[in-house]
């Protein structure tokens, strides 16, 4: 018997105003895979992960978890059913410190909505993981969010989301704006936590990172899902190719000889 995905996205349409953002978008994540979202600007590839996550509630089609349906449930309940979205922009209570911000990500499990009281054990050995997993933040632990550095932010990002304690990971362009040596820490964390058990589901930037260790991975257009396939043959299709790595080049090239 097949195993039910954890996460199934069924022909879901999310409209703003006139403007449809999503149109029919069937997707899935199975149990500990690292599944990649690409495609331009615009394409609604965090319309998606924000649908999701109940942030944005959809128009039509159907959102499953582990066999469950939870189209309509509320955000914070879809945190504690084990789904949680690292944000685009990190989106971080800078005024706060860093041992607050993670705390604050495991506010599901506290009363009234979770079982466990503020200040438990157990929330506070899930702090500890995250240090292990992100060092530094330890040795900022009780410095404001807001000064930290752009690589600092995202792993306090990536830390708090964790504290929910997710089954689903997903996560909105983690390599925005950070240097080479960063965005490598940031992806061997993925590997990291796939290997720990967790699914991913992963929009970014980064197509040919992205590809690289992506299972698999859809590519979206105009809120509809074009391709899919494992991520190494996604990342050498013509089409992708074409779309998103050879055109770029191919468009620099074209306007250095104009120059």
């Amino acid at each position: 018997m097949a195993k039910v995905p954890y996460l199934q996205v069924r022909d879901l349409e999310v409209c703003y105003g006139s403007l449809r953002a999503l149109e029919k978008v069937t997707m899935q994540v199975g149990e500990r895979e690292l599944v990649g979202i690409i495609g331009a600007n615009g394409a609604g590839k965090s319309t998606l992960l924000k649908t999701v996550s109940h942030m944005i509630q959809p128009s039509q089609g159907s959102i499953h978890f582990k066999g469950e349906n939870i189209t309509f449930i509320s955000a914070h309940e879809t945190i504690r059913r084990g789904v949680s979205l690292v944000p685009e922009g990190r989106q971080l209570f800078e005024s706060m410190t860093v041992f607050d911000n993670l705390e604050m990500g495991a506010y599901t499990r506290y009363y009234p909505w979770g079982s466990e009281k503020k200040g438990n054990s157990s929330v506070i050995q899930d702090i500890e993981s995250v240090f292990k997993l992100f060092k530094v933040l330890k040795e900022r632990q009780r410095q404001k969010a807001g000064t930290l550095s752009g690589g600092e932010q995202q792993m306090l990002a990536i830390g708090r989301s964790l504290m929910s304690n997710p089954e689903l990971l997903m996560i909105d362009e983690p390599s925005l704006g950070l240097a080479p040596r960063i965005k490598e820490v940031i992806f061997d964390t993925f590997k990291h936590l796939r290997e720990r058990g967790l699914a991913l589901l992963l929009v970014e930037q980064d197509i040919t990172a992205s590809l690289t260790m992506a299972d698999r991975a859809y590519v979206m257009e105009n809120g509809r899902i074009v391709l899919e396939g494992k991520g190494l043959e996604l990342l050498e299709s013509k089409e992708v190719m074409q779309h998103y790595l050879g055109g770029s080049c191919e468009r620099e090239d074209q306007e250095i000889k104009r120059s």
